[in-house]
């Protein structure tokens, strides 16, 4: 993803940020995106007017992976894809590493993160958030530092 951005520069990938939708709503997903266009408006708290280091917008882009149990498997399928359907997030990324799947929501004309496509390791991961951006869905699910599944 950072190797995307730092050919194209178009918004700014951001790994384990928080995320204030409201004082009742914060989270923290593994990765997000967001270009340059919303980074304006989503670094100034709304209550405030100011900027305080903490994200406070609607995304483009926000990958969560799952993590093990059904408690936080609810909270990705349900709770958080509710959140950033209705704050406004275009697009929302899955992975399910013990399916060996990735999940792709994309935001429909009625306002609402929807399933578009639900890919397999032999797939590849693209958005129309992010042209040029290819990633075979494989290497979604190896170990970080590693060559092996």
């Amino acid at each position: 993803f950072r190797t995307w951005h730092d050919e194209c520069g178009l918004g700014w990938p951001v790994s384990s940020a928080g995320i204030v939708f409201a004082a009742n709503a914060g989270v923290i997903p593994d990765l997000l995106w967001i270009s340059d266009e919303r980074l304006p408006t989503a670094i100034i708290n709304p209550q405030t007017g100011r900027r305080d280091g903490k994200l406070h917008a609607a995304l483009d882009l926000v990958v969560e992976i799952l993590s093990p149990g059904l408690e936080n498997e609810a909270r990705d399928r349900e709770v958080k894809l509710t959140l950033y359907s209705r704050r406004g997030v275009l697009e929302y990324w899955l992975v399910d590493r013990p399916r060996r799947i990735v999940e792709v929501y994309r935001r429909t004309p009625v306002a609402a993160l929807e399933l578009a496509v639900t890919l397999t390791e032999r797939d590849t991961l693209a958005s129309p958030l992010l042209p040029g951006f290819a990633l075979p869905v494989e290497r979604t699910f190896r170990l970080p530092g590693t060559l092996l599944p």
